[in-house]
This record gives C-alpha cells, sequence and structure tokens, in this order.
C-alpha cells in the first residue's frame, strides 16, 4: 500500500505523563488512547459508550500501561468537569488532552438541513470541545504548563456541500484552537488541532464491505492513492503533544494524503 505507516507508535516516550482522550471507546480515539499506553503514558479513557470505554481501558493494561475509564458525556459541563477532577485526583495531573469525541451523520441538503441534527452536532462537537478545553486549560495553568490536541478534520479547512454542518462544526473547532493557543501560548500551554481525511475504522470497514465501490473512490479521491489508518493518526497526535512540537501552537495539521492540496 503507497507509503502506509505500519508503525503503531511513534518513537516517543510520554513515561509519566497523563493524557486525557476523549471519545477514546472505539475508531480513532481508541488507537490514539492505546498508542498513547504502549508510550508509557497513564491514559483516562473518556467516553460515554461504558462497554467500549472499559474495554479500551482494558486494552492499555492488558498490554502493561495504566489506564482509567470515566463515563463522561462532553456536551455536559458537569460530566466534563467531574471528568478533569477524576483524572487529577487519580493522577495527580494532565499534561496533555486529546479531544476527539465527535458524531458525524448524513445530513439533507443545506436547504432541507434539520434543527435538531444541527444541535445536536454543535453539542458535541462545539460544545465538546469549548468545555473540555475550559477545564483542560485551568488545569495546566496550575501545573505549569500542557499540550491540547482538538480532533478536527479537513472539513475544517475547505468546504463541504453534502455536509455543511458537519463542516461548520470542525471550522469551528480550528476557530476555537487558535484563540485557546494564543490567549495562553505563555502560560506554556500548545494548542493545536489535527485535520484527517477519511480514516480506516471498524466502522468504515463494515461499510466497505456493503458498498466495496466506496472504498476504491475514497482512495481515488487521496493524492496518496489510498485512506489514513488509524495509527497514522495516533502518530501525529503524540508528536502534537510531545517535546518535539515544543514550538508549534496554533496549527492545524492535515493528515490527508494530499487532499487538500488539491
Amino acid at each position: 500500500m503507497k507509503g502506509t505507516n505500519k508503525q503503531q507508535a511513534a518513537a516517543i516516550s510520554f513515561a509519566g505523563k497523563v493524557v486525557l482522550v476523549t471519545g477514546a471507546a472505539a475508531g480513532v480515539g481508541r488507537a490514539i488512547a492505546i498508542a498513547f499506553g504502549r508510550a508509557g503514558a497513564s491514559v483516562v479513557v473518556a467516553d460515554t459508550a461504558v462497554d467500549g470505554g472499559h474495554a479500551t481501558a482494558a486494552m492499555i493494561v492488558e498490554a502493561g500501561g495504566k489506564a482509567l475509564y470515566v463515563n463522561a458525556n462532553v456536551a455536559r459541563a458537569g460530566d466534563v468537569e467531574a471528568l478533569v477532577e477524576k483524572a487529577v485526583n487519580y493522577y495527580g495531573r494532565i499534561d496533555c488532552a486529546v479531544n476527539s469525541s465527535t458524531i458525524e451523520e448524513d445530513e439533507a441538503s443545506f436547504a432541507d438541513g434539520d434543527e435538531a441534527q444541527f444541535d445536536r452536532m454543535m453539542a458535541v462537537n462545539v460544545k465538546g470541545v469549548w468545555l473540555c478545553m475550559k477545564h483542560e486549560l485551568r488545569q495546566m495553568a496550575k501545573q505549569g504548563g500542557g499540550a491540547i490536541v482538538n480532533m478536527a478534520s479537513t472539513s475544517g479547512l475547505v468546504g463541504v456541500p453534502a455536509s455543511p454542518i458537519y463542516a461548520a462544526t470542525k471550522h469551528a473547532v480550528v476557530g476555537l484552537t487558535r484563540s485557546a493557543a494564543t490567549a495562553h501560548a505563555a502560560q506554556g500551554i500548545r494548542v493545536n488541532s489535527l485535520c484527517p481525511g477519511v480514516v480506516r475504522t471498524p466502522l468504515l470497514a463494515r461499510a466497505f464491505e456493503r458498498d466495496p465501490e466506496l472504498e476504491e473512490k475514497l482512495n481515488a479521491a487521496h493524492p496518496m492513492g489510498r485512506i489514513a489508518e488509524a495509527a497514522e493518526v495516533a502518530n501525529a497526535v503524540m508528536w502534537l503533544c510531545s517535546e518535539q512540537s515544543s514550538f508549534v501552537t496554533g496549527h492545524q495539521l492535515a493528515l490527508d494524503g494530499g487532499l487538500t492540496a488539491l
């Protein structure tokens, strides 16, 4: 496969670090949480999917890492405040936070958009990121620094006629990221966003089984001729959280195989 990165985690150590990952019960969030665990971090796994969240934490522990699962809905202020409090009470601090909770739904045309769908997606994708950063930034300011990565998307960098609501939420994440980065840079807190193209996940794999032509179309849409692997997303997140990116903040890193360069 062209340019495939087969690594499960980048060669970066997070030994002694505490990492909070939201949306970690499955898919990309799970891959990120497991990668940090393998790199030596104590991982706080946050999600509303109880079984999946516990499973992710168990995978980290079985691989020799440390993990704590917390049931939290990022769209609820009380849940987010309790999440950060539990993480700090259990591990003492939060060095890195990855805000990857997100929902994406099939959308109607722009003119026929559904208000309830708009509210659902804005609540998780935008309000959720805002609430998480609000409490993460407070904690990191007390500690004297930290790193935050918000999961945006290539849909946050370009227009997406078929998914205007989703694109709007990801553009908002980019705006929140830039604003937080500039507001808290002097406190030693770096805030960046990652903007993946299409990523291979178990959910997407099932869609490919139903429609083999879909995979061909998505591969062809990316100049590298393939979609991203979840491990590649995890590697990019880890780099943004590491000292290797110590002078990077307020940045939107496109992990898209050249998609947005077209």
